[in-house]
């Protein structure tokens, strides 16, 4: 097929719903099945599960696809994936909700090596499966950066995991290129080589998960976007109220406004969003779904949380309910288990609060119910995360969930064995963090219950009402390598994990200053009077990615990249910042996105700390260094 023809077939073929590409200002692109096969064809491609936290109809499954990797660089996919995820399990709340999702790879070796239109039009046309192409498809009428994919050929290839459907998934297609450019809406995609790529995948699940919205404040890259003539956007994180008008009327961010962002800066009313640069206001000066590299604040994560919680349900099984049950038994819930923090499980009798500390077994034994009448047990599990302040997210089925039960003391439940036994628990094969939430699920006697015994170190550790959750954290691990382990009294049953309480460390290289200044008990300063770059280094005693973050004078912590014209080459710092494709970067103080933006060097001395995230979600104590910036002579 010659590659005039093979771009005319690319324009029919079925494209993604464009949302937004991050920080790209582009169009939306209308979808359109006209040329698109029902099924593609899947032969020949392999699934390989990468995350396994459950079954997969009971969680949320993250498909990664690739397309353009042919056989000999499927080990590069492989790579590209790993990047992906640990910039996704960097960032709250998915750091948090890791527990919650499956990640899949779906391996699809290509004829041809790279996708279609990269970097240009005129590039020879690539035989691969998923019909990845630059220019939203090869269209003259469209730009460089949308990178889009067939959807139905994604689709049919996603649809090879087991237990996944359109309800429970999200496909994050990588095309094997290091051309910028990605694409959001129904799926996501990214050029799997760019040195921000990465950080493309959460902004897209953002959209597509999540309903959030952007938050730049242009179109179309290098012009700026106008006022914003509409009503009150249904969008949750942007308003047309002012601060008091928030409060007065309950509405909006009101919750969390005055508070220090998690993007950085405070949240409050920051002018521009929704593609508008004046009569539009969003909660932070910048985050997530505005700019490259920083956090989702927590207006965004509030949502997110809500998002992921949806897709899932926090009681995984219980007690049959669909008849009455005797008095003489046990009754059980079995929860979800949030890396973050322990779910809530509140037990009633009759609308009586029972005295049971959060566990998951109540012995119906205990409570003595008097015959002559039945009565009515619930359980009520609640995700009880400082993420959420909204009544009605925490009270909505994704962070609430009750069950009931009718009990009947005339009734009489028929024994059975059931040996105790470990049903479920926090992975074993690699290391669990000193943050996390490490969990052991059991079976159920009908009377009683297992118990579970947790050690540290051969020490026991104390864990009362909810013995089916350990929080790492209320145990202040010294720094090291420590073994925990779960096992059932009077059982050779036992669960060991190596707890990684060691994070990595982080080293920073900068280039060549005016001179050094050092200070008893002061960070060293270093003194430029222009641009200089710094590289971010980090060394783990444990395999996995380790991501580096960086922040200006107590800014939003900003995920160190490289540069984004190479993720090998160090960030550069410059008095007014870098223009790269209409986009601003590495301005020394006040940051800056966009070249409209004020471009005033800030002049004096600068505050650089910096910090790592390991594989296992450790994050290293902050390190800082001291930057002054004089006027050139």
């Amino acid at each position: 097929m010659t590659s005039q023809r093979r771009r005319g077939v690319r324009r029919g073929v079925a494209r993604l719903v464009v949302g937004c590409l991050l920080a790209a200002g582009l169009v939306s692109t209308g979808s359109s099945a006209a040329g698109s096969p029902a099924a593609a064809e899947t032969g020949g491609a392999t699934v390989v599960p990468v995350q396994t936290t459950g079954p997969a109809d009971r969680r949320f499954n993250l498909v990664v696809m690739g397309d353009g990797y042919t056989a000999e660089e499927m080990p590069e996919f492989r790579a590209h994936v790993e990047r992906h995820l640990s910039t996704l399990w960097s960032i709250e709340p998915f750091a948090s909700y890791r527990s919650y999702i499956n990640v899949w790879a779906v391996e699809i070796p290509s004829q041809d090596s790279g996708v279609d239109c990269d970097p240009g039009l005129d590039a020879p046309a690539r035989d691969t499966a998923l019909h990845m192409g630059f220019w939203g498809g090869c269209d003259a009428g469209s730009v460089q950066r949308l990178l889009t994919v067939d959807s139905d050929r994604a689709a049919a290839f996603a649809d090879l995991v087991p237990g996944t459907s359109r309800a429970n998934r999200q496909i994050v297609a990588l095309a094997n290129s290091t051309t910028y450019g990605g694409a959001g809406g129904s799926y996501a995609t990214a050029s799997g080589g760019n040195a921000l790529s990465a950080l493309i995948t959460p902004h897209e699940i953002g959209h597509s998960l999540g309903g959030l919205q952007d938050e730049y404040d242009y179109y179309g890259r290098g012009v700026p976007g106008g006022a914003y003539t509409g009503g009150e956007p249904s969008s949750v994180h942007h308003t047309l109220l002012t601060e008091r008008q928030m409060r007065d009327q309950r509405a909006k961010w009101w919750r969390w406004l005055g508070e220090e962002s998690e993007s950085g800066g405070v949240i409050g009313r920051h002018e521009g969003g929704l593609y508008s640069t004046t009569g539009v206001w969003r909660p932070s000066r910048h985050s997530l779904m505005k700019t490259l590299g920083y956090a989702f604040d927590q207006v965004e994560r509030e949502v997110m949380v809500r998002a992921i919680s949806a897709k899932v349900d926090l009681v995984q099984a219980h007690t049959p309910n669909t008849a009455p049950l005797a008095a003489d038994r046990s009754v059980w819930v079995d929860t979800l288990h949030p890396v973050g923090g322990e779910l809530a499980v509140e037990w009633r009798l009759d609308g009586r609060l029972l005295d049971t500390r959060g566990t998951r077994t109540v012995d119906l034994r205990a409570l003595d119910l008097p015959r002559g009448r039945t009565h009515t047990l619930t359980a009520k599990v609640t995700d009880p995360t400082p993420f959420v302040r909204e009544p009605a997210v925490r009270a909505s089925a994704a962070l609430t969930r009750t069950v009931s039960w009718t009990v009947n003391p005339a009734l009489t439940t028929r024994q059975e064995e059931i040996a105790p036994a470990f049903t479920g628990h926090t992975p074993t094969a690699s290391p669990v963090g000193a943050r996390s939430v490490v969990h052991a699920d059991t079976t159920h006697p009908v009377r009683g219950t297992v118990a579970v015994r947790w050690r540290l170190d051969g020490e026991s550790v104390p864990n009362p009402g909810n013995d089916r959750d350990l929080d790492l954290r209320s145990l202040r691990l010294s720094p090291g390598t420590h073994t925990l382990t779960a096992d059932i009294p009077g059982t050779r049953e036992e669960l060991r994990w190596t707890v990684d309480a060691l994070a990595a460390s982080a080293a920073y290289e900068l280039s060549t200053p005016l001179r050094t200044v050092r200070r008893p008990g002061q960070p060293v300063e270093y003194v430029y009077d222009g641009e200089f770059t710094m590289r971010l280094t980090a060394r783990d005693d444990r395999e996995g990615a380790v991501v580096s973050q960086f922040r200006v004078d107590g800014d939003g912590w900003y995920t160190y990249y490289g540069w984004p014209t190479d993720a090998s080459a160090p960030f550069l710092f410059s008095p007014s910042g870098t223009v790269i494709d209409d986009l601003v970067y590495g301005k020394l103080g006040r940051s800056r996105a966009v070249p409209w933006e004020d471009a005033t060097p800030d002049y004096g001395t600068h505050t650089v700390e910096y910090r790592t995230v390991d594989a296992a979600g450790n994050v290293s104590r902050a390190r800082s260094f001291l930057v002054t910036l004089v006027r050139p002579e």
